[in-house]
C-alpha cells in the first residue's frame, strides 16, 4: 500500500485536474472526538463496535483500543530503564500501565530498544514552550501511533494543519492499516485546500474499513464540494447507516441546480446556465472545476470575454484526480475532458489558436467517443488554419483573398473578435472603411477593451471624416496608453478637424490669439511634446496683420 506524501507545494499549470495548481479552499470546520481521537465533522456520528464487521485479518479502525503490554518483556543487553541504569539480563522490570515503546505492538524488541525516560523513539516528538512540537528533538519520548495521532489532533485543533499532517503521516507509517489515521489525514488536507489528495485518503480509509461510516461521510462531503454528485450519494446514503440530513439537503440542492444548468446549456440559454451554475456553487459545490469552467463557457457565449478570462483565475485546481472522479460524466462528456473543451474555446477567443488546438486534442484523447468534443476539435483546427492562411495572404498584400480567408474562419466561429479585427485591417487597406468600421464594431461588442480594434475603428472613422467618433475612440485609447505619442497626435488632429468642421477656426480664424482660444477649449489636447508636431501645419495659411 502506497503512503501519500505530505508535501504542501503545488505547481501552476493548465486547467486540467491532473496538473493544475491548488486554490486554497475554505477552512474545513470540524471538531475532535475525544473518545476515539478521530477528527469528525459537526454532524458525524461515532461508529460503534457493533456496527463494524471485521473481515478475517482486518485491523479494527478504532484508534484508541487499549494495547496490553506483554507479560514478559525480553530485554537484551543494552536496554535502558527509566532510572537510567543498565539492566542485566533477566533483571525484573516494573511495567507501566501504558505502552512505553513506539513499535508494532509486540513485546519482543531487538537490541537497543529505548525505554521511556531516557532515549530516542521513532518520530522524536516533544512539546515546546510555544505549543508546537519539535519532531527532531533527540530527547523526545517514544510513542505509540495512537499517541502520535493524538498530538496530531491537538495540532489540528490549534489550526496548525501542516504539523498535524506530518504527525498523521508518522502514525500511518507506523500503522498503515488503521482507517481512522487516513480519515484524519484527509481532514488536514482539506483544511489546506488539497481536496484532491483528501478524496484519495478517504477512499483509502473506506478500502481499509468498508464499514467505517465517518470515512464515508467525509468522502461524501468532499465529493459534493468537487461537484461529483452521484459519487457523493453512494457514500452518503449507505444502507443501515444514519443519514446526515444537512449534507443530504446540500446534495439535493446542488443536483437540482445542476440539472437546470444542463437543460439551459442544451438549448443555448446561456444566461440561465450562468445563473444555475452560480446557484450550484453557492449550494455546496464550491470546489468544482467543472462548474467554474461552465461559468467561463457561459460568459464566453454571452460575449463577455474579459469576464470569462478573469474567471479563469478562480477556477479550483485539483492537484490529483481519482479514477472515480475522472470517469464521471459532465454535460455528457468525461469531467476532465470538459475542462479542456472549455479551455480550447477561451484560447481561441483570445487569439491563441495553437493553444486552442492543443487543448482540444487533449479533450479528444480523454473522451474520444464524444460527438461534441469531436466537432469542436474539427472546428478549432479549421479556424486556426483559416487564420494562418489569412495572415500569410495579408503579409503578401493580397488583401481581398485575406478577407475571404478570415471570413471562412468566422463562418465556423462567428464570435471570434480576433478574426473580425484582422478582416477590418484588410478592409482598411482596400479603402473600404465602412466595412472596416463594421467589423471593428463586431470585435468590440465581444471584447470592449480590444486596443487594436479601437485603433482601426478610429483610423477608419477619420478616413470617413467622422471626427466625433474618431475623437471618442482616441480619447479612450489615450486613457489606456497615456505615453503613446502617436495616439496623442492622432487625437489632436481629430480634435482640430472636428473644430474646423464646426467652424470654430480655420478660414475664419484671424489671429494667433483666436487659434489659441480655440485649442484651449475643454477636451482639446495639444501634443507639444511630440517631435513630429508642427504648430504651423494647423494654423490658417493667411492671417491678416
Amino acid at each position: 500500500m502506497t503512503t501519500t506524501t505530505s508535501s504542501s507545494s503545488s505547481s501552476s499549470g493548465s486547467v486540467s485536474g491532473r496538473n493544475g495548481s491548488i486554490v486554497t479552499g475554505r477552512r474545513y470546520e470540524s471538531r475532535i472526538n475525544n473518545n476515539s481521537g478521530e477528527l469528525s465533522g459537526s454532524n458525524e456520528t461515532s461508529p460503534t463496535v457493533s456496527t463494524r464487521i471485521l473481515k478475517p485479518g482486518q485491523i479494527r479502525s478504532e484508534p484508541n483500543i487499549p494495547v496490553s503490554s506483554p507479560s514478559v518483556n525480553v530485554l537484551p543487553t543494552g536496554n535502558i530503564c527509566s532510572s537510567g541504569k543498565i539492566l542485566k539480563t533477566g533483571m525484573a522490570v516494573n511495567r507501566s500501565s501504558r505502552p512505553d515503546v513506539l513499535g508494532s505492538r509486540s513485546g519482543n524488541y531487538g537490541h537497543g530498544s529505548i525505554m521511556r525516560g531516557s532515549g530516542m523513539g521513532i518520530g522524536h516528538i516533544t512539546a515546546s514552550k510555544g505549543g508546537t512540537f519539535d519532531h527532531n528533538n533527540t530527547m523526545g519520548k517514544a510513542m505509540e501511533p495512537d499517541e502520535v495521532k493524538r498530538i496530531g489532533n491537538e495540532m489540528y485543533k490549534k489550526g496548525q494543519f501542516l504539523e498535524a499532517l506530518s504527525l498523521y503521516d508518522k502514525a500511518i507509517a507506523l500503522s498503515p492499516g488503521i482507517a481512522a489515521y487516513r480519515s484524519n489525514r484527509a481532514a488536514a488536507l482539506t483544511a489546506l485546500g488539497r481536496l484532491g489528495e483528501a478524496v484519495k485518503e478517504c477512499e483509502e480509509a473506506v478500502k481499509l474499513d468498508p464499514n467505517y461510516w465517518r470515512a464515508h461521510q467525509r468522502l461524501a462531503s468532499l465529493l459534493l464540494r468537487v461537484g461529483q454528485v452521484e459519487n457523493a450519494r453512494k457514500h452518503l446514503c449507505l444502507l443501515g447507516q444514519p443519514q446526515d440530513r444537512t449534507e443530504l439537503q446540500k446534495l439535493q440542492a446542488v443536483e437540482k441546480h445542476l440539472c437546470k444548468c444542463t437543460d439551459a446549456r442544451r438549448i443555448r440559454d446561456w444566461k440561465s446556465a450562468l445563473r444555475e451554475t452560480d446557484a450550484a456553487i453557492a449550494s455546496g459545490a464550491d470546489f468544482s472545476p467543472q462548474l467554474f469552467m461552465c461559468r467561463v463557457e457561459a460568459l464566453l457565449k454571452l460575449h463577455q470575454l474579459d469576464d470569462a478570462e478573469s474567471s479563469l483565475s478562480v477556477v479550483p485546481k485539483l492537484e490529483s484526480c481519482t479514477n472515480s472522479c475522472s470517469q464521471t460524466k459532465f454535460f455528457g462528456m468525461f469531467s476532465e475532458a470538459y475542462l479542456f473543451f472549455v479551455q480550447a474555446q477561451i484560447e481561441m477567443a483570445l487569439g491563441r489558436f495553437e493553444n486552442a488546438v492543443t487543448a482540444a486534442e487533449k479533450a479528444e484523447q480523454i473522451d474520444p467517443r464524444n460527438v461534441e468534443v469531436a466537432v469542436m476539435l474539427n472546428n478549432v483546427k479549421l479556424v486556426a488554419r483559416a487564420r494562418a492562411r489569412g495572415n500569410d495572404l495579408f503579409k503578401s498584400e493580397r488583401f481581398t483573398e485575406a478577407c475571404s480567408a478570415y471570413g471562412d474562419g468566422l463562418r465556423l466561429d462567428p464570435s471570434n473578435s480576433i478574426l473580425y479585427c484582422n478582416r477590418a485591417a484588410c478592409w482598411f487597406k482596400l479603402g473600404r472603411w465602412e466595412h472596416s468600421v463594421e467589423d471593428c464594431d463586431q470585435a468590440l461588442s465581444i471584447q470592449p477593451n480590444y486596443i487594436k480594434a479601437l485603433l482601426r475603428r478610429a483610423a477608419s472613422n477619420s478616413k470617413l471624416e467622422r471626427w466625433a467618433d474618431a475623437v471618442q475612440d482616441y480619447e479612450v485609447l489615450r486613457r489606456e496608453l497615456p505615453d503613446d505619442n502617436k495616439i496623442s497626435e492622432s487625437l489632436f488632429q481629430a480634435q482640430v478637424a472636428l473644430k474646423k468642421s464646426h467652424g470654430d477656426f480655420g478660414e475664419e480664424a484671424c489671429s494667433i490669439k483666436q487659434f489659441r482660444a480655440a485649442i484651449s477649449l475643454p477636451g482639446t489636447f495639444l501634443p507639444l511634446h511630440s517631435p513630429k508636431f508642427k504648430l504651423s501645419s494647423f494654423l490658417p495659411s493667411r492671417i491678416p496683420s
